[in-house]
């Protein structure tokens, strides 16, 4: 009696050990599906990474590859604001003026008005 009882003991742990490990397994398999999934997502991600930063460079004016071929106009109040402080639209169409001759230029201006004229030159390449 005491020997069935040891063979049925033995019998129920190794069902229990079956279970366990059909479980484990099942949720091993869960796991590869997971980080699968998020393998895709991150190579999704650094491609789309990848072409934001392609546009990025492409498009940015203001960045230092591409500060020559950007499009260089100013607005019209900046040109008019300009000229009436004797700065030639021929000085600026000759792809830059110089600092120098800038502030001379604008010594009349309030200090807000000259950092808003260099700032919108900046903005259009025009200042070296």
């Amino acid at each position: 009696m005491e020997m069935e009882m040891n063979i049925d003991a033995g019998i129920a742990l190794g069902e229990t050990l079956g279970l366990t490990i059909d479980r484990l397994t099942a949720a091993a398999g869960l796991l590869e599906q997971t980080v699968d999934r998020l393998q895709e997502k991150i190579a999704a991600a650094e491609q789309k990474l990848a072409a934001l930063d392609a546009r990025a460079e492409a498009g940015c004016p203001t960045s230092h590859r591409d500060v020559g071929s950007g499009r260089k106009t100013l607005p019209s109040a900046m040109t008019t604001l300009l000229a009436k402080q004797g700065v030639s639209l021929d000085a600026l169409a000759s792809d830059s003026i110089e600092a120098g001759a800038l502030d001379a230029a604008l010594a009349s201006l309030s200090i807000e008005q000259r950092i808003a004229v260099k700032a919108q030159l900046l903005r259009a390449g025009l200042l070296s």
